[in-house]
Formats: C-alpha cells, sequence, structure tokens
C-alpha cells in the first residue's frame, strides 16, 4: 500500500488523503458496537467504536488479512459533538486494534442507524496483498 499525498498539501492527521495498492480487495460491512451475539455492553461512543473496530478485524481476519491491509473507512457518526469529545478515547482504541492511521478516511453525521443504541457504524475496505 501507499499513502498519496500530492506535492505542498499537509499531512493530514489521523487519515490518509488517497492510498493505492494491489491485491485481493475484501469489502467489509458497516460494523457497529455489539459484540458476535449482537449485544450491545455499552452505550459509551468510544466504547462502541473498540467494539466496531473489533469486529472490522475479526471480518477481515476471516478473509486472511490484517488491520494494516485496511485502505478505506467510511464511518457513520450519529453526533459529531460526541465523535470529536471522544477522540482521544477513538485515537487509542483505535492504534491498539488497527495500528495504522494510513486507511483513507471519510466520516459522516447521521441522523440515526438502523440498530437504535448504535452511535457509529463502521464501513471497510482492505486489499490483502498477493
Amino acid at each position: 500500500m501507499k499513502v498519496l499525498l500530492p506535492p505542498g498539501w499537509p499531512r493530514p492527521k489521523g487519515y490518509a488523503n488517497g492510498v493505492t495498492a494491489s491485491g485481493r480487495q475484501v469489502f467489509i460491512a458497516g460494523m457497529i458496537g455489539w459484540d458476535a451475539q449482537g449485544v450491545f455492553h455499552t452505550d459509551d461512543f468510544a466504547g462502541q467504536v473498540q467494539q466496531a473496530l473489533q469486529n472490522i478485524v475479526e471480518v477481515l481476519r476471516e478473509a486472511g488479512g490484517k488491520p494494516e491491509h485496511i485502505v478505506r473507512m467510511t464511518w457513520y457518526v450519529t453526533d459529531k459533538r460526541e465523535y470529536l469529545a471522544a477522540g482521544r478515547e477513538i485515537g487509542r482504541a483505535f492504534r491498539e486494534i488497527i495500528g495504522s492511521y494510513n486507511a483513507a478516511m471519510t466520516a459522516v453525521e447521521v441522523k440515526a442507524l438502523i440498530e437504535d443504541r448504535a452511535k457509529v457504524e463502521i464501513e471497510a475496505t482492505a486489499v490483502i496483498p498477493e
């Protein structure tokens, strides 16, 4: 994977503007903050992010991939202020579970998610080198 940073552009904090990669593509559906049995263990925003990220890693592992193979993430959050306020905890969980900030990312505030208790839903795309 190669991070794309046009000349003169400042390096973004927490994501990449773009990436290029070759290999087998893995598309991971939106993961929310419940466990494999569909049980929420917290209503804490950062706690739900942590669980959603762990869910992504589990699905990716099933394809033979690792967190460093993630090239794209889209985050849907129900409250951007809550997301921003939890930034430090989210960053810590991201570093512990994913490890790298090289994925191209988008975060969007939405009115609601399908599961009423869900505060965040994260989609991911990975490219596993061949």
